[in-house]
């Protein structure tokens, strides 16, 4: 996907970017793969890729039923930003809070974020263990969100502390998973979330499938989650 393509597929899905976003984009894709050659970011570097797989790919949360830009979004893991800062790029709107435990990391993401120039972004060098449970920012924001390998009952125990009362966990996984989505019951239940829906998106051009599943929270998380740093890894909630 070139990036002409990549701001026409958008427009289809009412997402229109001007001149000044489609050059924060390009200069996105150019110091990830400047700084992917000092550190581990993505296996994924070529443009018409990177284009796809990371900032559409980012970018598919935006096209449920349950986003809108006027919100804070707490992006947990998010590693070499996704998929918060395309979201942020897209809708300069949007309040956003980015947690990863990699300090390297968060040196990109503060390199990226000056160079872009984007306004309202947080970015914390943490745990998701310990910044779910810092009072500051606990169940205080609108939307938390996961790109992430991990599976869902785990990511549930580290992102939906964080989410407020009728906010929205995004869990956006590359395929679907009954068993993942059953074995997870217990835990988003006693984490005060419902299940909404599991949102099927197809990438243009390749026609990969990724899935976004949409969390509801319903009630307070009780205080003993997220349990300690590792725990929740080794034993999660069933």
């Amino acid at each position: 996907m070139l990036p002409e393509e990549f701001r026409q597929q958008l427009a289809q899905q009412n997402i229109v970017l001007d001149d000044k976003q489609m050059a924060q984009f390009q200069r996105y894709f150019e110091l990830l793969v400047e700084w992917n050659e000092k550190m581990n970011l993505t296996a994924i570097t070529q443009q018409k890729e990177v284009y796809l797989k990371h900032f559409y790919d980012s970018l598919t949360l935006a096209m449920t039923d349950d986003f809108t830009p006027q919100a804070s979004l707490c992006d947990v893991g998010a590693g070499a930003g996704f998929p918060s800062i395309p979201l942020k790029i897209a809708f300069p709107e949007l309040s956003v809070t980015i947690v990863d435990s990699l300090n390297k990391r968060i040196t990109f993401l503060d390199h990226l974020v000056t160079e872009l120039d984007l306004k309202d972004v947080q970015l914390h060098h943490d745990r998701g263990e310990t910044f779910g449970q810092n009072k500051q920012f606990r169940e205080s924001f609108d939307y938390v969100t996961a790109r992430a390998v991990a599976r869902l009952n785990i990511l549930a125990e580290l992102c939906l502390p964080l989410v407020k009362k009728n906010g929205s966990f995004f869990a956006l996984k590359a395929a679907k998973s009954e068993e993942e989505l059953k074995e997870a019951q217990t835990a988003i239940k006693l984490l005060g979330g419902k299940f909404i829906e599991e949102k099927a998106i197809f990438l243009p051009i390749t026609g990969d499938e990724r899935h976004i599943i949409v969390i509801e929270k319903k009630k307070e998380t009780p205080k003993k989650y997220p349990r300690k740093p590792g725990v929740p890894n080794k034993q999660p909630i069933k």
